[in-house]
């Protein structure tokens, strides 16, 4: 278990007046816990819970399927198992919160992640209780990232960075996107990369579509080349994309890309704490707006246990920086009828001082070449 997480939670129970949390997504329960349970991503019905209580008491609720697996991630903690095919997993929780205390009072509870007929069993079971939705509280949390996560999503950006830029240098005209996914998947494990959520490969025409996987497709000649890809440790994401170009580029790519390049200075030249999130997309937008193309709603957003996480940097934002965010931040172009797309995405952490490039094995500033 995390300490110096449940000691986050327990702050915020007492601000919201809250006697237990209760963590049941994928990315909820590995944030309190510190570990992921292998098929819990997978099917939503294998219900695995993290318990606190305000007071600091941590106990596990967990599918017989992945119990033994569950203990010894977790020594020393109580953990409760449910039987797939003979329990119902809301009943172990419910038993659960009454002995530890919490058979009346509010608790928090993912309303955006339960399904409806497990709530109502829970709720059923539990008619003292009163169920909070607690997305938020745990939403804003994860917003702040401590020194250990940092240095994770750090290590998940180099894999990432690194591992495009290889796959880049092993293929050659006439190969294809397949060969660029065979060498990149290569890549992402040899640095030590658990498992990747998405990969996207989108060469030549197809590169104008956002989130393409590889085909057979043949590099061509003045093919662009947009490669993103999300490697996974211990359930954290880094995404990272780089943009190639199959011997030369034209004028009119060369042209954008210098664009999204100055639109990338300008957003990280802003972020800082305090700085408004959607004052940065403004900025950008301008710089944007020289291409006459059309943008998107926003130009970054936080990302850790979820691919893409609050704050957004973007229209619709009305956030404010905080030291510790971590953000993906991407200049892209594509769907506007040239034929082709560019992004260049990385990642970055706001820190006290500002910004701090965490996907910084690469130089950008102009296209890789593919020979």
């Amino acid at each position: 278990m995390r300490e110096e997480i449940i000691e986050r939670q327990c702050r915020a129970m007492e601000c919201a007046g809250l006697d237990a949390m209760v963590a049941i997504s994928p990315e909820n329960f590995a944030y309190t816990t510190g570990f992921v349970v292998p098929s819990q991503p997978l099917m939503r019905w294998r219900h695995n819970v993290a318990v606190v209580t305000r007071d600091g008491k941590t106990a596990l609720v967990a599918v017989d399927m992945e119990a033994n697996t569950v203990r010894s991630k977790a020594p020393g903690v109580e953990v409760r198992v449910w039987g797939e095919f003979t329990d119902r997993p809301m009943a172990t929780l419910a038993r659960l919160l009454l002995e530890m205390g919490v058979g009346r009072g509010a608790v928090g509870i993912e309303m955006n992640y339960l399904p409806a007929g497990d709530y109502e069993q829970v709720k059923d079971l539990l008619p003292s209780v009163r169920f909070e939705p607690a997305d938020r509280i745990y939403d804003q949390m994860r917003q702040i990232k401590t020194p250990h996560e940092i240095d994770l999503l750090r290590r998940l950006s180099r894999i990432a960075d690194e591992a495009i830029v290889e796959a880049f240098s092993t293929v050659r005209e006439g190969m294809t996107e397949m060969d660029i996914a065979g060498a990149l998947t290569k890549g992402i494990y040899a640095r030590g990369a658990e498992y990747f959520k998405l990969m996207i490969i989108a060469t030549g025409e197809r590169s104008e579509y956002p989130n393409v996987g590889p085909t057979q497709r043949v590099l061509k000649a003045g093919d662009l080349c947009r490669v993103e890809i999300f490697p996974i440790i211990a359930g954290y994401h880094a995404g990272v994309c780089r943009t190639a170009v199959v011997r030369k580029a034209t004028p009119q790519a060369e042209k954008i890309w210098k664009t999204l390049v100055e639109c990338k200075y300008i957003v990280m030249s802003m972020i800082r704490p305090g700085a408004s999130a959607r004052a940065i997309y403004e900025a950008f937008l301008k710089k944007f707006m020289e291409l006459g193309l059309p943008p998107i709603s926003f130009v970054g957003h936080g990302i850790g246990l979820h691919l893409h996480e609050e704050p957004y940097v973007g229209k619709y934002s009305d956030s404010h920086l905080e030291a510790g965010m971590v953000l993906g931040i991407e200049p892209l172009v594509y769907g506007a009828g040239m034929g082709f797309g560019l992004q260049n995405k990385d990642m970055v952490a706001v820190t006290g001082a500002g910004v701090e490039l965490l996907s910084d094995q690469t130089n950008t500033d102009e296209l890789i070449v593919i020979s």
